[in-house]
């Protein structure tokens, strides 16, 4: 059930109970006044009418319903009234139903009859009388219980949407500028603005920091780059130049992360071969790469994309597969899809829980670290507008799925285009 449901249930619900409590509530008042109005009636005629019985044996004097051993007399109120007492009875009869009271002559039993078809037909008046305004009243709450719950709720899927799209990256949006009001709802948006204002400075502070550090590492790296060509040849100079190498190649990708998360590059969208391109990048990588393409799927498809960037996320994959897993690389092409994958121990738990993290270069351990390629090939799936997640094969390995977006669609009629 959503909010809105909840909160127009419970009050439909306690207005259902509330109103059909009050209703029972005034039936009962109704009626026991109605027979305590009918019992005085009936027990003021059988005065009467025993005066006037006593007095000349008249009856006329309880109304024309007072008569002696009266054959429609209720036989409960018969034999009370028997021996020796008075007493009252609404009952059901021939007539219908009708007050009784009942009391001892010295010929019989003497007994006034009042008809109650009247204050029956003024109960039931007032129970459709009741039903009505219980209906309206049930249905004035529950439409209010629901304008209100949809006015609650609306501001918190609004609220939420915000919050999404803090986490998707957006951490200059402010709910409170979405979410009016002053109560728990406006404090819950101002809350939810202060931690997004906190996020989005921090996140500035180590964007800035890790830029900082990436060009004040290059100056020096330039130096060291030139001296270590200047060294005399030798296995010490090889070993040099190798690590040389490799701090060179961290230094580029902590500048590429710092530009992707900067949200700084643009891409240079063109049609691109998908399968010329694919095997391309497995050519450049070097490595031993099964390549499979759907059947579906024609030699000459092109798709509208970033060739560079393409390179870079598809040789970042590749390249994760061969150190972290085993066994052959399986890359397989459908449509606009690509999958990559690995015979090794699979993507941690924490990668695909949270996704990519920076700076986790440890390969020590697969379940501890996965360096800046994936995320670096993440950062450019979102530049070229392509969709890439990380899971495990069913049969074991990491699976990591490059969905590319769908190209433009070519319009129907128009000049045709120039040579």
């Amino acid at each position: 059930m959503t909010l809105r449901r909840q909160i127009a249930t419970a009050v439909a619900a306690i207005s259902v109970l509330v109103a059909v409590a009050v209703g029972l509530l005034v039936h009962q008042a109704m009626v026991r006044q109605h027979v305590d109005q009918a019992r005085g009636s009936a027990l003021t005629a059988l005065d009467a009418a025993l005066g006037g019985y006593s007095r000349d044996g008249d009856v006329t004097a309880g109304g024309r319903h007072a008569a002696v051993d009266d054959p429609a007399l209720p036989g409960r109120l018969r034999a009370l009234a028997t021996e020796g007492h008075r007493g009252s009875l609404l009952a059901q009869g021939p007539e219908g139903e009708s007050m009784w009271a009942a009391g001892a002559v010295r010929d019989g039993v003497l007994s006034v009859r009042i008809d109650f078809a009247q204050d029956r037909q003024a109960i039931a008046d007032l129970d459709r009388i009741i039903l009505i305004t219980v209906t309206a009243s049930v249905f004035t709450t529950v439409l209010v219980g629901v304008l209100v719950a949809d006015r609650i709720s609306r501001r918190l899927r609004t609220a939420a949407t915000a919050a999404r799209g803090i986490a998707s990256g957006r951490t200059d949006t402010r709910i409170g500028e979405l979410v009016d009001g002053q109560d728990e709802v406006a404090d819950l948006a101002a809350a939810v603005d202060l931690m997004s204002r906190e996020l989005h400075r921090r996140l500035e502070d180590e964007q800035r920091f890790t830029a900082d550090v990436a060009h004040e590492l290059r100056t020096p790296l330039t130096g060291l780059v030139t001296a270590a060509e200047l060294l005399p040849p030798g296995r010490p100079t090889q070993l040099v130049q190798n690590r040389v190498q490799a701090l060179r190649g961290l230094v580029e990708d902590l500048l590429e992360v710092s530009r992707l998360d900067a949200d700084a590059e643009l891409p240079d969208l063109s049609a691109v071969p998908l399968e010329r391109a694919v095997r391309r990048t497995v050519t450049l990588t070097g490595l031993e790469v099964a390549v499979e393409v759907a059947t579906e799927v024609a030699a000459d498809t092109s798709v509208r994309t970033d060739l560079r960037r393409l390179d870079r996320i598809l040789g970042n994959l590749l390249l994760n597969a061969d150190r972290h897993g085993g066994g052959t690389i399986h890359l397989r092409v459908d449509g606009r899809r690509i999958t990559v994958r690995d015979h090794g121990p699979g993507f941690p738990d924490e990668l695909l829980r949270d996704g990519p993290q920076r700076f986790r270069t440890s390969v020590r351990e697969r379940g501890k670290g996965h360096g800046l390629g994936l995320t670096i090939a993440q950062g450019h799936s979102r530049v070229i507008g392509a969709t890439l997640t990380f899971t495990n094969h069913p049969d074991g390995g990491a699976l990591a799925t490059l969905t590319l977006p769908p190209a433009p669609a070519a319009p129907e009629d128009g000049p045709a285009p120039a040579e």
